[in-house]
């Protein structure tokens, strides 16, 4: 039997499932959506520059992100060469409205003859956006984290099960005077792990857990 009481399992936070863009018009102007995955700040600005490359006879790139999720998250906006206030910030609202982490949205307009006004252009890139994230594959990130941990040759098979109950994975194992396993573990089941270790090796064994990206 798996040591320590049965858990519920880790559940992640909503992310883009893969890139999705969505083309609409609005009063003869083109908007395409384009929404993918963005880990850190750098990666959502390297996803614009790309976007801004590719599409560079477009009249205005505007942009909202959200890096990282709930607490840790960080946020960013553009208009991409709109009238202040009329395109960054009513699309992170609708981000945030949307409950999504790790993600990058970019709204691409050519215009086409006919101006919008303030009130038109927050109805017409939130709208862009709102049209994109209807269509868009959802994915579950959980943070994991990676360690090590030497043990003696009798705790070995317990160990296994200790971490198996606490949603691991064995990455490595070396065989010598101990035993020394790689491990990766949910951000949130490290603590009730080392705890359950710190029972099982009376003390004798630790994980110097690290991050992972």
């Amino acid at each position: 039997m798996p040591p320590g009481p049965i858990m519920p399992r880790v559940s992640g936070y909503p992310i883009p499932g893969r890139e999705t863009r969505l083309e609409t018009r609005v009063s003869n102007s083109r908007f395409l959506a384009i929404l993918a995955e963005a880990r850190t700040a750098d990666e959502a600005h390297a996803f614009v520059r790309a976007v801004k490359a590719e599409l560079a006879d477009a009249s205005a790139h505007a942009y909202a992100f959200r890096a990282g999720y709930g607490g840790s998250v960080t946020e960013g906006v553009s208009d991409g060469g709109e009238p202040s206030g009329t395109a960054g910030k009513p699309m992170l609202a609708v981000l945030r409205g949307e409950d999504l982490g790790d993600v990058v949205a970019v709204v691409v307009r050519w215009f086409g003859g006919t101006k919008l006004g303030t009130g038109g252009l927050v109805r017409a890139f939130s709208g862009a956006l709102k049209d994109a994230l209807a269509v868009l594959p959802r994915a579950q990130r959980i943070p994991r984290c990676s360690g090590a941990v030497a043990i003696p040759y009798p705790l070995y098979e317990r160990l296994k099960l200790l971490v198996a109950a606490h949603e691991g994975a064995i990455t490595h194992e070396d065989f010598a005077a101990a035993i020394t396993l790689g491990l990766i573990l949910p951000q949130a089941r490290c603590a009730a792990f080392d705890t359950a270790l710190a029972t099982l090796s009376g003390g004798g064994a630790r994980v110097a857990w690290t991050p992972l990206p």
